[in-house]
């Protein structure tokens, strides 16, 4: 078998395990985010069965015409909730589109929440009724083996195992389902998704229907990462990197087009980006500024922040 392209850790041994299980689960994933970014997790409390009935879910609603999956691509949300057509979204440091169409669901809150105004209602697709529904029974199961990950960074970095617990509670995360359709022509870019960063604090992926996931090493080289059966990707975002003033690395990734005999092999995935409250403050922890890492950036909140990488990478005007 070959190596491993990243880590893996069980989670179980952190949300179950004894004192020393623990702390051998904090320095195992705290170690493979400040040197590599990503890990692979086991035992991660998330229901597979979910997971298929949403990826069967997923697939239904992107084989739906073109015509109909627009109805649900609203304006003014800037793809945060709802459809998002191919060819819309970029990365930032591209102005190719990547080779994708992607369905968002968002923070569900009470009418009487304070955030209630900054969080616009999932979008219901007619033709699917449970769509939503399931994707937002996956979004709770992921935002909370999320929480438990958060938990076991903020023993790593010291900060005691609740710091993240407030800024987390009824965050802006999202979860997206991506599809990458066939490819029927040379492409213009010979990438589903090009190399890129996600902005959030860890991004959650399911394994997704066929490979491509490739990781960037400290080497430069390009790495594969072929999740085996039950386990779910994990990887830091920038948020996390620069609240760290980056000793968590928020690793470069991409997709990559198969080779050609399988251009006809669409491709799903499932990743949920898990984001703070739009004013956590991303402001570098005083513990990682030193003298041989100064420090690296301006004070900035997470809901700036986000705004910022938004336009950066197309989705607002």
């Amino acid at each position: 078998m070959p190596d491993r392209a990243i880590p893996l850790v069980d989670l179980s041994k952190f949300v179950h395990g004894n004192t020393k299980e623990r702390q051998a689960f904090v320095e195992k994933l705290g170690t493979a985010f400040h040197k590599i970014g990503f890990v692979g997790v086991i035992n991660h409390g998330i229901s597979q069965q979910l997971i298929d009935d949403f990826y069967a879910a997923s697939k239904d609603f992107f084989s739906l015409p073109v015509s109909t999956k627009r109805n649900y691509e609203i304006k003014g949300l800037a793809g945060q909730r709802g459809y998002t057509s191919f060819g819309k979204e970029h990365a930032k440091q591209s102005d190719v589109p990547d080779l994708k169409e992607f369905f968002q669901i968002g923070q569900e809150v009470p009418n009487n929440h304070p955030f209630k105004s900054q969080y616009p209602d999932n979008v219901q697709v007619g033709e699917m009724p449970n769509f939503t529904k399931l994707g937002q029974e996956l979004y709770q199961a992921f935002e909370k083996s999320g929480g438990q990950l958060l938990k076991a960074i903020a023993i790593h970095l010291e900060l005691g195992e609740d710091y993240f617990d407030d800024k987390i509670e009824a965050g802006n995360s999202i979860l997206r389902a991506i599809h990458y359709p066939p490819i029927r022509e040379e492409p213009d870019s010979a990438i589903r998704a090009e190399q890129h960063e996600d902005i959030n604090l860890i991004t959650l992926l399911v394994g997704a229907s066929a490979g491509g996931l490739q990781v960037l090493n400290l080497d430069n080289e390009w790495l594969p990462v072929i999740p085996e059966e039950d386990e779910i990707v994990i990887n830091v975002g920038d948020m996390l990197q620069r609240l760290t003033n980056n000793y968590l690395i928020s690793t470069t990734h991409r997709v990559v087009n198969p080779p050609r005999e399988e251009w006809h092999l669409p491709r799903l995935s499932i990743p949920f980006f898990l984001h703070p409250i739009a004013n956590m403050d991303l402001t570098c922890l005083d513990r990682c500024v030193t003298n041989k890492n100064p420090l690296q950036y301006e004070p900035i909140t997470a809901g700036e922040y986000l705004d910022e990488r938004l336009r950066e990478i197309g989705l607002k005007k």
